[in-house]
């Protein structure tokens, strides 16, 4: 069973997680404190869609859009320009997601047009 607390101690490790691996990789002028507020709505949206036990696909969807929700924002915050590999990130989850899904649907046509059509009658 997933406690309400739980949830909440784990994603606030997340947040913290992520607002300071994001610090370590971008522009000195971009400080923890403002990507962990550009995060931040993420980050709760995320914890909610966890604890409402969304669809593992849709919640996958989910991630990634508000993971380049949050690249996009972080843009903004920034006071310099960002690396091209950081942008390249928020895209990365996207990509993924999306070529995992093409890929299913891919496979399940396929087995569709291969199986054998079973005649009733």
């Amino acid at each position: 069973m997933r406690h309400p607390l739980d949830i909440v101690a784990m994603f606030a490790a997340l947040w913290l997680l992520a607002a300071m691996m994001l610090d370590a990789l971008t522009p000195k002028e971009l400080t923890a404190i403002m990507i962990g507020v550009a995060i931040g709505p993420a980050i709760v949206i995320t914890a909610v869609f966890y604890y409402l036990r969304c669809a593992r696909t849709d919640f996958a969807v989910m991630f990634a859009a508000l993971w380049l929700i949050s690249d996009i924002a972080i843009a903004f915050v920034s006071p310099t320009q960002l690396p091209h590999f950081l942008i390249a990130l928020g895209f990365l989850p996207a990509l993924l997601i999306g070529s995992v899904l093409h890929w299913q649907r891919f496979q399940r046509r396929q087995e569709q047009l291969t199986a054998p059509s079973v005649k009733r009658g």
